[in-house]
């Protein structure tokens, strides 16, 4: 008797953007899963509300349509299973359990909005399907819109991971309200300032694990990276890794830091919606490098999503 093939949608509901990965199960131990659709809709939950710990009527909207076109996406693949799960903006907003019932609603697809712990888990799950992490501990870092998650691991384990509340939308929040677009020296150094103290945990875990290089896992990175190629990449184009120049790295850091919002939208490469984040995080990355003095950084365009279905491969 001939089975339909088991198809799985993978939604990965991040305070900036929305995820959607639809494969095909392999039905040989062995086999990889088929890709059928990779895509993203920047739906910016955390704008407007995250830092007041609610999510703002505009962005609850948008977090609906964008669930229903995905749900329409599912269907038309004839997908059977589907894993949604939900991060920082979720975790920390008042009406985060409403958003959770309103999708179900009008979807049926269950969310499950996961901590920070785990989230670094999967996350590493993530990168080492794209990275060779090799047997030294590597300091991994995924930039989200609400949270930061640090993992130092190897190939093989994880020995420290901590997720921060020091997402791209919280800093742009809190240091950067762009009048003319362009970041005062005040607020960079204040940045800066708060970086140090919130990131007490991982200076003595970086001093006792001595990490190697640096892993950044999508967002962020995946748009650091398309600066340095000098286009954009749609999401099934983006390469699983990529090696990033400090000096590239450096150089799009000062560009960011002194060109206005019109003029960052305008380099090639730039993802519009990440412009203005894009500073923050930048001064956010440029900050554990310097701390740590890593010199080789590799971007992996898998994170939670890949990692989940990782997990449910068994790889």
């Amino acid at each position: 008797m001939h089975t339909a093939p088991r198809r799985l949608a993978l939604i990965d509901m991040g305070t900036n953007t929305f995820h959607l990965l639809i494969v095909e199960m392999p039905t040989q131990p062995g086999e990889k899963p088929l890709e059928l659709l990779r895509t993203k809709a920047g739906v910016r939950l955390g704008e407007g509300g995250i830092s007041r710990g609610e999510i703002a009527p505009a962005a609850y909207s948008r977090a609906l349509h964008t669930m229903r076109g995905f749900k329409e996406e599912i269907d038309l693949h004839g997908v059977n299973e589907v894993r949604a799960t939900a991060t920082s903006a979720m975790r920390v907003s008042s009406n985060g359990p409403d958003l959770v019932r309103d999708i179900f609603e009008q979807t049926g697809i269950r969310v499950e909005v996961i901590p920070g712990a785990r989230e670094a888990e999967l996350i590493w799950e993530g990168v080492r399907q794209a990275v060779d992490l090799g047997g030294e501990p590597q300091l991994i870092m995924d930039v989200g819109g609400g949270s930061t998650e640090f993992i130092i691991a190897d190939r093989h384990t994880i020995f420290w991971k901590q997720s921060f509340e020091i997402g791209a939308q919280r800093l742009l929040d809190k240091f950067f309200t762009p009048a003319d677009g362009i970041m005062p020296a005040a607020a960079l150094a204040a940045e800066r300032d708060y970086l140090a103290e919130m990131l007490a945990p991982l200076h003595a875990a970086v001093a006792h694990f001595r990490p190697v290089g640096l892993v950044g896992a999508s967002g962020s990175f995946d748009t650091l990276g398309d600066l340095q190629a000098g286009r954009v990449h749609s999401e099934a184009e983006q390469p699983p890794m990529r090696e990033l120049t400090l000096a590239g790295f450096q150089e799009s850091l000062r560009q960011l830091l002194s060109l206005n919002h019109e003029q960052r939208v305008a380099l090639p490469g730039m993802f519009p919606m990440r412009a203005d984040m894009l500073v923050v995080a930048a001064v956010l990355i440029d900050y554990v490098l310097g701390s740590f003095g890593l010199t080789r950084i590799r971007s992996s365009a898998y994170a939670l999503k890949e990692g989940l279905l990782a997990e449910m491969l068994g790889l």
